[in-house]
């Protein structure tokens, strides 16, 4: 199978996968309790950009949508397909730039940060990259913004753990005590030495050989995904909070901006490819304290 069909079926999986993860944070956000949840249910807007290229809208581009609700208080579904060549750094350090700087990108991005500080804050991502090599990355993390959630024995961290689990043990190409260590390694915040969160899986350059077999792995990576984390807010979307509650969900959301903006891998990539700088920053919560 030659590049272009690979890049194609990517392509139109990310975005199939985007369809669906909206349709169903939709439902989440109308099925909402009205006494807890105040106004009309929203639906997701969308908003075409491109990429330039050379001074020019040639470098492809992507579809940013955003969901700001009454139960999703701000959530960014993303999907680009971009291509280039690198540039400065970039080249050094990507694997197969250095032979050849053109590239080409895809993939669909995902964080919500919910009004009920009971409901963690999650983020997903899966994208397929091609350069004179070629490999499939991505993850899902959790992040409770109560400290008492912080643990691995909250209930919400051990369902989302099995069901990635699940799906890493249905492929003999992934490893799931690998990139459950991958997560917790890769979103602490050194500066504070503490997690983010209370993780997930973390994968890049997932290359096994068998191109096939990596697709359905990041496939199954994002509806596993999608169905933990709905059964996750179904359970928790009921649950009443004080305003004690408010305010340590946005003291927490300091760190999530913190590890964005000095270590996010994601967030360095499509800045420095001529990402939007709008979807990029949207994984950003939309209130925040520092103490």
């Amino acid at each position: 199978m030659t590049f272009d069909p690979k890049k194609e079926k990517a392509a139109l999986w990310f975005r199939s996968l985007r369809d669906r993860i909206c349709a169903e944070f939709e439902t989440l956000e109308m099925e909402a309790p009205t006494h807890l949840y105040k106004g009309p249910w929203r639906k997701f807007s969308f908003e075409d950009w491109s990429r330039k290229e050379n001074g020019s809208n040639s470098g492809g581009g992507g579809t940013g949508g955003m969901l700001k609700g009454r139960l999703f208080e701000k959530c960014g579904v993303h999907i680009s397909v971009v291509h280039g060549e690198f540039e400065g750094e970039m080249r050094e350090t990507v694997p197969g730039a250095k032979d050849d700087p053109r590239f080409w990108a895809a993939g669909v991005s995902l964080i919500a940060h919910m009004v009920n500080p009971h409901i963690p804050a999650v983020h997903m991502n899966t994208r397929y990259i091609v350069t004179t090599q070629d490999w499939f990355g991505g993850g899902a993390d959790l992040t409770p913004t109560q400290h008492k959630d912080r643990t691995q024995e909250n209930p919400d961290a051990i369902a989302f753990h099995k069901g990635l689990k699940s799906v890493c043990d249905s492929h003999d190409c992934a490893d799931y005590d690998k990139y459950k260590k991958w997560c917790d390694d890769y979103f602490h915040l050194a500066h504070r030495d503490e997690p983010r969160g209370t993780g997930g899986i973390f994968y890049d350059r997932h290359n096994s050989g068998d191109w096939k077999a990596d697709l359905a792995f990041t496939q199954d990576v994002g509806t596993g995904f999608l169905k933990t984390y709905t059964d996750i807010v179904r359970s928790r979307m009921h649950q009443p909070w004080t305003e004690e509650d408010r305010e340590e969900q946005l003291i927490t959301r300091g760190r999530y901006v913190e590890f964005n903006l000095l270590y996010d891998r994601g967030t360095t990539f499509g800045l420095k490819t001529g990402g939007n700088v709008n979807t990029i920053l949207s994984s950003m919560p939309p209130v925040v304290k520092w103490p």
